[in-house]
């Protein structure tokens, strides 16, 4: 049904600065950077030293703790599962897990009623890379046995939906930095027009290789040459010294529920999405265009029947990328007109990093929870303000202030552009 509302219930995050919603709002509230050296890169000659770094996560800690609180036959295919996963798809379980857990949904319920998404593509880059090395190097019988499985990114929605037991459509969507939101406006129409009351969106991990990362710093999408020694300063949204977006890891997970599904059960509402819209530039170069960004916002606008006017927090896609950051200004110059002086912008990633495929979830974790206690995060690094960004950033400091609806951009590679809108959860209960 079209009229459906639907609202989150749950929600789950993992990132350098935080594994719980509260601490990583906290964190982002008072300036704190993700960004160090990466850990797991032994080879000098790759270009890339600064990253967001999960590599050495305690991620058997964190299952301990999730697994206390499950039935015992759910913990054991958990466990089963966790036990062989690569990396990544450990994150996306114990992400899912997480926010199931806290939307408070138990294991008692129909199967077939919820769906389970996953953003994201290419997903265990290094997992698939070391295989390929033993492969080339040592001996092709001694490359992980379950590789064809593990490697494919549908395993992160499979092994989610098993572990929840979930029989509903199960599915991976691959939208480069715009994945986690295309996973979001899928799950809208799961909800709304093939009889799920529940979808499980995880935005995944990328599990970044050296040579991927070396890639990109070939294209020159990425940062590597000057804040080396300096990795908290390395990530800087709207700042005249940007020179490219710095690759972190980070995943999250929302629970999207049918509202009147959520009321009956007495659940805690964090938030409702209005709406989500994708569009394209029609250009598979990761050249960013205030053309098409506009046009995507105007059309979510238009779908949701929100007036520029009601809009007034940002969360903006703001990658430190020269052309990106500004494409986005002007595409909010252009659409808001006037009333863009009056919206509140702020930049996750100049704190996280580029979370890249799992970005739109993590960053919407972080606007709900802005929205919740009404504190805005700074964009920090902001050292000299390029003049061009005439609108106000939150540069440098939190600020003070109740969103009503929030726009969250996501923009990825190969023109593809994906936004949506969210109203808090206070009036929603």
């Amino acid at each position: 049904m079209a009229d459906k509302r639907i609202v989150v219930t749950g929600m789950s995050v993992n990132t350098p600065i935080g594994d719980d919603p509260e601490m990583f709002y906290r964190n982002l509230v008072a300036g704190k950077s993700a960004l160090t050296n990466w850990r797991f890169i032994k080879d000098d000659r790759v270009y890339s030293k600064v990253g967001g770094d999960l590599s050495n996560y305690d991620c058997q800690t964190k299952f301990a703790q999730l697994a206390e609180k499950l039935p015992d036959e759910v913990r054991a295919r958990c466990r089963k599962i966790f036990r062989t996963a690569p990396f990544s798809t450990r994150l996306s379980q114990l992400s899912a897990l997480d926010a199931w857990l806290r939307a408070g949904l138990g294991f008692d319920f129909d199967p077939r009623s919820v769906a389970v998404l996953v953003g994201g593509h290419n997903l265990n880059e290094r997992y698939l890379l070391d295989n390929f090395q033993v492969f080339l190097q040592e001996e092709p019988d001694w490359i992980d046995a379950q590789a064809a499985l593990l490697n494919l990114d549908t395993d992160h929605a499979g092994s989610i939906g098993e572990s929840l037991g979930c029989r509903g459509a199960m599915y991976s969507l691959g939208g480069a930095c715009a994945s986690a939101n295309i996973g979001i406006r899928n799950a809208i129409d799961e909800i709304r027009y093939h009889q799920h009351d529940i979808a499980v969106v995880t935005g995944a991990a990328l599990d970044f290789s050296p040579m991927g990362l070396h890639a990109m710093a070939l294209l020159g999408a990425i940062t590597f040459q000057s804040f080396n020694e300096s990795p908290e300063l390395a990530s800087r949204p709207y700042d005249l010294r940007r020179e490219g977006f710095v690759p972190s890891h980070g995943a999250a997970t929302l629970i999207l529920e049918d509202r009147d599904h959520a009321l009956a059960r007495g659940a805690q509402i964090h938030g409702e999405v209005l709406g989500c819209v994708a569009m394209s530039d029609g250009n598979h170069l990761p050249n960013p265009s205030t053309e098409g960004q506009s046009e995507t916002i105007r059309r979510l606008l238009s779908v949701t029947g929100v007036r520029p006017e009601e809009v007034d927090f940002v969360s903006a896609h703001a990658t430190s990328t020269h052309l990106g950051d500004l494409s986005e200004i002007r595409a909010l110059r252009n659409v808001f007109g006037k009333h863009a002086e009056k919206l509140k912008i702020n930049a996750p990633k100049s704190m996280l990093g580029h979370t890249c495929w799992s970005a739109p979830a993590v960053e919407t974790v972080a606007g709900l929870m802005q929205m919740k206690h009404g504190r805005l995060h700074p964009s920090i690094n902001i050292e000299e303000l390029d003049p061009e960004v005439d609108l106000d950033v939150c540069a440098n400091q939190a600020v003070d202030f109740q969103p009503r609806i929030m726009l969250k951009n996501s923009f990825g590679f190969g023109g593809i552009n994906c936004c949506a809108l969210w109203r808090g959860g206070d009036d929603l209960a």
